[in-house]
Formats: C-alpha cells, sequence, structure tokens
C-alpha cells in the first residue's frame, strides 16, 4: 500500500507507509497560496459588478431566504446567510488549525505559544488605538474592531505571493498570532456587535456546548452527532443575538489532532489487504472506516472542510461585501474620513508596530529565552502582510456602520490590503539586497528550532557515514524493500559526494503489513553489521529489492567477502531484531509514520525529498547551525 504526495507524483515526492498523509501545515498553507488568486478575482468581479449594475448586486444579497416552517422557521437575507452561516464554516477550520498546532505544530511546547500570543494582541491593540485616535468623540469610533483583525487566508496566500524569500517558519508564527487575532476578534463580535442578547437562547446555548463537552469525553466519535449539536448550537446563538460564527472557531478548537497509532495503521492495513482479496461492499464499506479511523478527527475534517472554506466560501463572502460603487465623490471623501484612514494607518502601520514591537519587548525582558523563531526581518515581513484585514475586518464593518460609513469603510480596508502587499513586497526586496550573511541572520534569527527527533543520534550505536564532525546530520527512518527508499538514495549519496558538509544516519523501519519481506532484509543489513560492511549490504539491499530469501542474501553475504557461517547463523538467531525492535520504537516516538522520513538536526523535513529539496533543507540548517554556533 503506497501514497504519492505532491502534484507531481515523482518518486521523490512519495512515501511508503501506515497512513502516508501529508504534512498538514504545509498542505494548509499550499491551500491557502492558491485560494488568494480566487479570493482577488472574487473582489474584483464585486466592484465591478456593483459599478456595472448596482441594482441587481443589491437585489441578490438582499433577497431573503427560509429555514424551517412557520414560526420556528428562520428568516435571513441571502448577504447574512453568507457572513453568519457559510462563514462559520471558515471559523471552523481556523479553530481545527489552532487545534492541530498546539496538538501537534510548535505550539505543543508550551513556552512558544507566549511570544506570538502575545505579539497578536499587540498587533490588535496598536491599530485599535490608531483608529480610537482619529475617530475619537465621532459617531464612527463604534468601528473601532473593524481596525483590528488579520485575514488569515488572505495575508498566507499573498505573503507566498509578494515575499517569496522569507522563511517557511514565519508562516507557522504567523498563524499562531493570527488564531489568537481571530479569538479575540470572534469574542469582540460576539460581546461588542451583537444585537440585544436574549437570555434563555443564550442559556440553551451554553447548555447545549456543556452537552458537547460530555459528548466529547465520553469518547463519542460519531461526526453527525457533534454536526447536530453544532447546527443547534448555532440557532440558539443566532436567537440570541450572539453572532453563531462562534460555533464555527469553539467546535474547532475542540477537535482533537493526534498522529497515527501503529496499531491502528497495521489494522487499516489488513483491513485494506482483505478487500483486495475479497473485493465486496461490505469489505468497502469496513476497509474505509478503518483507513478513516486510522487518523485523527482533525485531519479528516481538515481535509473535508478547508478547500471548500478557502475555493468557495471566503471567495463567495468577498463578493458579498466588498461591492461599492466607486466614484470621484466617494473616493475624495473617503480619504479625509477618519474612518479610512483610521483603518488604513491602523492596518498598514499599526500592525507592523505592534507585533515586532511586542516580539521585541519579549524578547528582551526574557533576556532571549523567548525569542521569535525567525530573525527581525522576517518578523517584520509578517507584522506588514498582516495589515490585510480584509474578511473580519468587512465582517465588523458591515455590523459597525450603514451607508456612507460602510462605504468609506470598505475602501480603507481595500486600500490596507493593497498597501500591506506592497509594503511586504518592498521589505522582501530590501532584504535580498543585504550581504549574505546579515541577510540569514535577518531571516533565519538565532532560535533554536523544535526538535522532532525523540532519540539523539549515538554515534557508538547508529549506523552513521559521512564526516564526524558534519554540521548537519541527516537522520532517515528507512524499510529496504520500499522503493521511495531506494529512490531517495542516489540525492543522498549526492549530498555526501559534495560539498553540502553533511553526514547520514539509517534507521530501520521495516513496514512489514506492506512489505512482507523488510524485517528479514533489516535483520540481513544487521547481520552484515556485525561484519562492518553494514552499509555495502546496505546498497546492495536498496538496489536490489527483487523477492528475498535468505540463499539469495547469504550468496551476498559471499560477494561481500563476509564470513558466510556466521552471517547464516545470525539470520537464523536474529541477532538483529532487538536492534531494529529498538528503531521502530523510537520511530513512534518521534511520530513517523512512513517512509523514507527524514530529520534534518533532529527537525522533521516534509514534503518531496529530490535533490533540490533536501539540499535546500540541509543548506538551511547549516546556516542556522552557523548562526547559532
Amino acid at each position: 500500500m503506497s501514497d504519492s504526495q505532491g502534484s507531481s507524483g515523482s518518486a521523490t515526492t512519495g512515501r511508503t507507509s501506515w497512513t502516508s498523509l501529508p504534512a498538514p501545515l504545509r498542505r494548509f498553507l499550499r491551500t491557502e497560496t492558491g485560494s488568494a488568486a480566487v479570493l482577488l478575482a472574487a473582489t474584483l468581479a464585486a466592484l465591478i459588478w456593483v459599478n456595472v449594475d448596482p441594482g441587481s448586486y443589491e437585489r441578490l444579497w438582499s433577497t431573503r431566504l427560509y429555514v424551517g416552517a412557520g414560526d420556528d422557521r428562520i428568516s435571513l437575507d441571502l448577504h447574512d446567510w453568507v457572513n453568519s452561516g457559510l462563514m462559520t464554516f471558515f471559523f471552523f477550520v481556523v479553530g481545527l488549525e489552532a487545534r492541530r498546532e498546539f496538538d501537534m505544530g510548535d505550539l505543543r511546547e508550551r513556552r512558544r505559544v507566549a511570544l506570538p500570543a502575545l505579539a497578536g494582541v499587540g498587533g490588535m491593540l496598536v491599530p485599535v488605538g490608531v483608529y480610537l485616535a482619529l475617530n475619537a468623540g465621532e459617531p464612527s469610533v463604534r468601528g473601532w474592531g473593524t481596525a483590528m483583525s488579520t485575514d488569515t487566508a488572505f495575508a498566507l496566500g499573498m505573503l507566498a505571493l509578494v515575499g517569496p524569500r522569507f522563511p517557511r517558519r514565519l508562516r507557522a508564527f504567523m498563524l499562531t498570532f493570527t488564531v489568537v487575532d481571530d479569538v479575540v476578534a470572534l469574542a469582540v463580535i460576539a460581546l461588542v456587535y451583537s444585537e440585544r442578547i436574549a437570555l434563555a437562547p443564550l442559556l440553551t446555548a451554553c447548555g447545549l456546548l456543556a452537552v458537547v463537552l460530555l459528548v466529547r469525553y465520553a469518547g463519542v466519535a460519531s461526526g453527525f452527532v457533534y454536526a447536530l449539536f453544532g447546527v443547534a448550537l448555532w440557532i440558539a446563538l443566532l436567537k440570541s443575538g450572539v453572532d453563531p460564527l462562534v460555533t464555527g472557531l469553539v467546535l474547532g478548537l475542540l477537535t482533537y489532532a493526534y498522529p497515527a497509532a501503529r496499531g491502528d495503521l497495521e489494522r487499516a492495513s489488513g483491513l485494506f489487504r482483505l478487500f483486495r482479496e475479497q473485493p465486496t461492499g461490505e469489505l468497502a464499506r469496513t476497509a474505509r472506516v478503518g483507513l478513516a479511523a486510522a487518523i485523527s478527527p482533525n485531519d479528516r475534517l481538515m481535509d473535508l472542510f478547508h478547500p471548500w472554506t478557502s475555493y468557495v466560501i471566503v471567495p463567495l463572502f468577498a463578493l458579498a461585501n466588498t461591492g461599492v460603487v466607486l466614484s470621484g465623490e466617494l473616493l475624495a471623501r473617503a480619504f479625509t474620513s477618519p474612518v479610512t484612514l483610521g483603518i488604513l494607518i491602523g492596518f498598514v502601520v499599526g500592525k507592523p508596530v505592534g507585533i515586532v514591537g511586542v516580539s521585541w519587548l519579549v524578547t528582551r525582558l526574557s533576556g532571549g529565552r523567548l525569542r521569535p523563531p525567525v530573525g527581525w526581518a522576517a518578523v517584520a515581513g509578517g507584522g506588514t502582510i498582516a495589515g490585510i484585514g480584509f474578511t473580519v475586518s468587512l465582517l465588523i464593518a458591515g455590523l459597525a456602520f450603514h451607508g456612507a460609513l460602510l462605504e468609506e469603510a470598505k475602501i480603507g480596508v481595500l486600500c490596507a490590503a493593497l498597501c500591506a502587499s506592497l509594503t511586504t513586497w518592498a521589505l522582501s526586496r530590501a532584504t535580498a539586497l543585504l550581504p549574505h550573511e546579515r541577510k540569514a541572520r535577518a531571516l533565519l534569527g538565532t532560535s533554536a528550532p523544535l526538535t522532532d527527533l525523540t532519540v539523539d543520534v549515538d554515534d557508538g550505536r547508529d549506523h552513521v557515514r559521512g564526516p564526524a564532525d558534519a554540521t548537519v546530520t541527516l537522520v532517515e527512518y528507512g524499510d529496504h524493500e520500499c522503493p521511495y527508499c531506494a529512490d531517495a538514495e542516489p540525492v543522498i549519496r549526492a549530498l555526501l559526494g559534495g560539498r553540502d558538509d553533511v553526514r547520514h544516519v539509517w534507521r530501520h523501519l521495516p513496514l512489514t503489513d506492506v512489505h512482507p519481506n523488510a524485517q528479514l532484509r533489516a535483520e540481513a543489513a544487521e547481520a552484515a553489521a556485525g561484519q562492518g560492511a553494514f552499509w555495502e549490504m546496505h546498497d546492495w539491499l536498496l538496489a536490489h529489492q527483487e523477492e528475498t530469501s535468505v540463499p539469495m542474501l547469504v550468496r551476498q553475504a559471499k560477494v561481500l567477502g563476509l564470513d558466510t557461517e556466521r552471517f547464516r547463523e545470525d539470520l537464523r538467531a536474529r541477532t538483529g531484531a532487538e536492534r531494529i525492535a529498538e528503531d521502530v520504537e523510537s520511530a513512534d516516538e518521534s511520530g513517523v509514520s512512513g517512509t523514507p522520513t527524514f530529520f534534518v538536526n533532529g527537525r522533521r523535513h516534509h514534503g518531496a525529498y529530490d535533490s533540490a529539496a533536501l539540499h535546500a533543507a540541509v543548506r538551511a540548517a547549516r546556516v542556522r547551525a552557523d548562526l547559532g554556533g
């Protein structure tokens, strides 16, 4: 059972696995990048539509839709169904990603939460302060919430387009503070911009949430049950006057994320083999359930909802909310309006000042114990691109303003998104002009990355090739019957033969549920290791992955000049089995689910393992090591 990852489908993106799950954060960011173009297109479409035929635009979004019957029906216009209904799924995805980072990402080391969380708060308070200063004493002061929240999807997508030189870890840092941003923004919507609160429905919503927590505690895994409670909670909040968007974020934050357990993965492989042997409808259903059960609910729901929110719901929201009839009179009024200027300056100036300023202050006050995971130029780039406040800003503007003030607010939001993108592009270009060492420090910083490899390399135990004093250590969990491991081998040899200052460590991960001879091959490599010929046998095993037998292995041992009687006896006694089991246990502890899986200086490498990808990972690790050295 194998899987290919990546759009190219090349062997260097494949991985034989117990689940073959693609990296969650990589998948999330890739989807965000692709959706940025769709969001831009929807925004332009709304502006063109409303300026060509404003009547049809208003008629469509004011169309009322009803759900239910009689007095119990819910009546909202199409605009509100998008803003309060469909956008619930957007915040559900935000909650899922936040929970994933907390359970499996950088935030699983809890001290790393503090700095980006505080930076997120600073990146909200400063823009709000700018807005309040410009709107003090005006009726428009009520719209202060419009200037505070970053659009996670749009900002990450535009960052990939205008700031490709910034390191990938910046995306993870941004994701953390924008999640804090979204949580606070939803709290503001619920507490400040909700209508008059009805106590009975609000208490009902609290009761439903308590039931959801009890059901979750009891271990109920049925998605249908949670969907019913989610709908009931959404209706209760809607009737209470609290914006029901809160429902999505809360349910997302409650959805566990965890790496697949080896037992679950092996059961899934067994169910697939049963279906392969007897392809009946019943076994097909059983296999589907087993495969789905092997991964976390967070993974399943992210795969289901994230493409829809990125490519349909958020662009539809943009289509419904960015329509403003442009005229010379409106633009002249907007750029002298405290509403437009408060939003524009708040986002373009206040956001980076708040994020960078708080990050610097926390770093200084902690004596460097808490610091950003990237360099200060990258932090500044994250701050400038965070000035895109599209989705939540338009949402709050629609709640806070009407008529001319709403038009001015929309102009401010759109102009802020444009200026934030241009500023980030200029900063990226300026950073690229720095001398190499200063540029590396400005982009990568000196913060040590979170180590994913739980069992450190032991030179006296592990199989190591390459310079003993190499700056970069590349650990590979592999299977000698895995075709993807064989495909990766020439890339590793090129790394070792070049000027990359790298050493390679092999650890066994025989996937016997998909490669029946993997354990025997691993034990043959260990039998050869007993006579000092591990790497010679390793190379031969990867190059010859046909049917394996003991006589074949013994013949190869003879070719290598080994004592064949000792080799045969070691195979019979399974002298390497305990060592292999230790490698498998360390793989489990490090969350490894497939082969080949690489760790570069203890940090898990996600994505392709072709020459370009691994060389880039090694170079980045070497630069970080030099900066920290």
